[in-house]
Order: structure tokens, then C-alpha cells, then sequence
């Protein structure tokens, strides 16, 4: 039974045994089959990811070799070579991306938010690193990686609001902090740390965290938080000791606009 895992280092097994291919491109026409176990890929998209534009002469000759070699380090029956290209014959539940993406599906598709918080767990917890990270291609960085990553940006953020839902704040704050570290525009994570740092009794730090995002999104972009960080903001300076409802939150100082109107910064960058 062959087992690939792409969400982190390259990693494949054969009933359990470590066959994880050395040698750049061959790796490269592994993971793309893997991406799409029981369905045929095309030589094209083969061909497109192990060489980008600057394919060989003899590109479908030199494909051949590559899944030949592959034949003989997965078995003879690995791959299947049809009409419509090549087919990485394998459990699609036996890749880690192809897995993940199912349990995406089926906690989007969950009665209950626990059911839901439970599923986004196991779906996480598949993840070893950043997907595809030690693969030589243009084309998976460019597009798989960056499907995959957005993906799991989501199913966290997802994840978090289910835990702050539920009152879940063991551990939150660490891992939201990081978060934000990794992915500074991201502004729905600030939004939950400054609402996780403020629930756990750390006012101080909530309110500063919030002036951290309104800066940085001043210098990088130009522009100010948005409103799901604003309104955790609010919460936060309404829940004052002895602070009357009815005065205004401080004025902070406007800050230069060099678009013409705000954009979504999670939209516009991965962080």
C-alpha cells in the first residue's frame, strides 16, 4: 500500500517501508501524481511541473524513464498509463493532502460546532511543515503550495473561532502570537489574539496588540485594521473599569492612504 506525505517534507512509504525517492524531478512526478491519486494526470501537467518552460526535446521519452523508475520503487502496478495520461493508483485518504481537503469538506458539512472543532483538529494535525516545501518545481510552489497553505490558513482561522465560541483558551494566546508572527497581515488572527489576550484577563496586552496591527497596516499598506479587528478593539475599551459607554473611544491618528479604498490585507497577501 503506498502512502504519500506532501504537507511537509516528502515523505513515501510502501506497505510501511521508507522509499522516498533522492533525486529532484523524480520527486517532483510523484508528488503531482499524488496530488491527484485515482485520477489521470495529463503529460502536459507533468511535464509543466518537473521543467516549467524549459522542457527537454524528448519530454514525453524522458517521462517514460521517470515512471519507470517509480514503477520500481512503488511496485509494478503503481501507475497506470492511460488514454487520458498517467493514474498514481493509491487511497486517496493514503496522501496527506488528499486527506486533509476531505476532512475540510467534512467539517464544513458537520452538525455541531464540537463535531466540527473536532474534525478541523484532525485535519491540522497532517501537517509537518510547510506542503511541498523540499520540491525543485515553480509550478507546485506556485500553485499547489499556495492552495494548500491558504487552505490551512482558513481551516485555522476556522478553528480558532470555534475555540473562542466554545470558551477554549488554553494555550490560544502562545499559539495566536505566533501566528501573527508568521502572518502579520493576516488581520483575523490579531483580531482573535486581541480578543483571546483580553478574555484572559490581559487588557494591557489585548490593547497593544491592537496598536501593533493599526501600525503596521499604516506602514505597510496604508491603510487602517478592518472591521472585525476594530470591533474587538471596541469590546475591549468598553469593558474599561468605570468607563462610561457613552465616551468616545481615542482618536488615533489618521493614517496615509496610498490606495483608493481599503482592501482586505489576509486577500491580498498570505502574510
Amino acid at each position: 500500500m503506498v502512502s504519500v506525505g506532501i504537507l511537509g517534507p516528502l515523505t513515501v512509504t510502501v506497505d510501511g517501508r521508507d522509499v522516498t525517492p533522492s533525486a529532484a524531478r523524480l520527486r517532483t512526478v510523484l508528488a503531482v501524481l499524488a496530488l491527484s491519486a485515482g485520477t489521470p494526470v495529463s503529460a502536459g501537467r507533468l511535464a509543466a511541473a518537473v521543467w516549467d518552460e524549459d522542457l527537454p526535446a524528448s519530454t514525453r521519452r524522458t517521462l517514460t524513464v521517470y515512471l519507470t523508475r517509480l514503477r520500481r520503487l512503488l511496485g509494478a502496478a503503481s501507475i497506470h498509463t492511460g488514454p487520458a495520461g498517467y493514474t498514481l493508483v493509491a487511497d486517496p485518504d493514503r496522501v496527506d493532502a488528499l486527506r486533509f481537503t476531505r476532512l475540510l469538506d467534512e467539517a464544513a458539512g458537520a452538525g455541531d460546532a464540537r463535531t466540527e472543532r473536532k474534525i478541523l483538529g484532525l485535519a491540522l494535525d497532517l501537517w509537518r511543515g510547510p506542503a511541498l516545501a523540499d520540491m525543485p518545481s515553480a509550478w507546485l510552489a506556485d500553485v499547489e503550495a499556495t492552495r494548500l497553505t491558504d487552505l490551512r490558513l482558513s481551516a485555522l482561522d476556522r478553528r480558532i473561532t470555534l475555540d473562542l465560541a466554545g470558551h477554549h483558551h488554553d494555550g490560544l494566546s502562545a499559539e495566536l502570537r505566533a501566528l501573527t508572527a508568521r502572518h502579520p497581515l493576516r488581520e483575523t488572527f490579531w483580531a482573535h489574539l486581541i480578543t483571546t489576550l483580553h478574555r484572559t484577563g490581559r487588557r494591557a496586552d489585548a490593547l497593544a496588540a491592537y496598536q501593533r496591527l493599526y501600525r503596521l497596516l499604516a506602514d505597510e499598506l496604508g491603510i487602517e485594521p478592518g472591521p472585525e479587528a476594530q470591533a474587538a478593539h471596541r469590546r475591549v475599551l468598553a469593558a474599561a473599569p468605570g468607563r462610561s459607554r457613552r465616551r468616545p473611544a481615542p482618536h488615533w491618528p489618521a493614517c496615509p492612504s496610498r490606495a483608493p479604498h481599503r482592501r482586505n490585507a489576509a486577500a491580498t497577501t498570505r502574510g
